[in-house]
């Protein structure tokens, strides 16, 4: 099985509309026999992401059950239109714990992949008892940020692990916060990750295609 580098534009200005479009074909030049390369774009141009690239796509975000819930995306919809799964309580966008169970009872119904983010070593061990796909680790203080987790926090990254390989077989670690060069990414996967979140580095780099193939090295 492949690590996962899943990039997370979020919506900077180089990662809406056109030029949300224009990042991400960028990156779907990358191809890698080591990693699966997949991308989380701006919501609003995810349908036309999902039609115009081969990359696989996450949603930044999903709701529940389809009613009269205004302002929601629907899990279903973002099935249909060719989504492959979903980002759940990012620290930008938290969510109460029953949401998130909520949520991930459907997602598994309708065979949508799912990355749940924790930005604690508790939140890591009550959210493994959900058996999402993965538990992305993103220390809220290193999001955005130059140091990567990797770095700054390399024995929470062991200790992660150990708390999931005490309350579930099924779901694997993501490392984020901060990850931005080959060394962050080789450091995640020494320590046992299997794959990492990556935004900024490459949504902002002049060229995020060449970057990226650059750090998958």
């Amino acid at each position: 099985m492949r690590h996962l580098i899943l990039i997370n534009t979020k919506v900077y200005p180089q990662s809406i509309a056109q030029q949300g479009l224009k990042l991400a074909q960028s990156i779907s030049q990358v191809k890698s026999k080591k990693y699966e390369i997949a991308l989380a774009p701006s919501l609003l141009t995810t349908k036309e992401i999902c039609q115009k690239t081969a990359l696989p796509i996450y949603a930044q975000h999903g709701d529940g059950e389809l009613g009269p819930y205004t302002g929601s995306i629907p899990l279903q919809e973002l099935k249909q239109i060719g989504v492959k799964g979903i980002i759940l309580n990012h620290s930008e966008k938290i969510l109460y714990f029953s949401e998130i169970k909520n949520t991930l009872i459907l997602a598994k119904k309708l065979k949508l992949e799912t990355i749940v983010c924790a930005s604690t070593l508790y939140q890591i061990h009550r959210l493994a008892q959900l058996h999402p796909d993965y538990l992305a680790y993103e220390p809220k203080k290193l999001i955005g940020g130059k140091v990567s987790v990797t770095k700054a926090k390399p024995k929470l990254i062991l200790k992660a692990l150990e708390l999931l390989k005490k309350r579930t077989s099924h779901t694997k670690l993501l490392c984020g916060a901060g990850v931005h060069s080959r060394e962050d990414l080789g450091q995640a996967l020494l320590l046992g990750a299997e794959g990492v979140l990556l935004s900024h580095a490459v949504v902002k780099a002049k060229n995020p295609g060449e970057f990226l193939r650059k750090m998958l090295i």
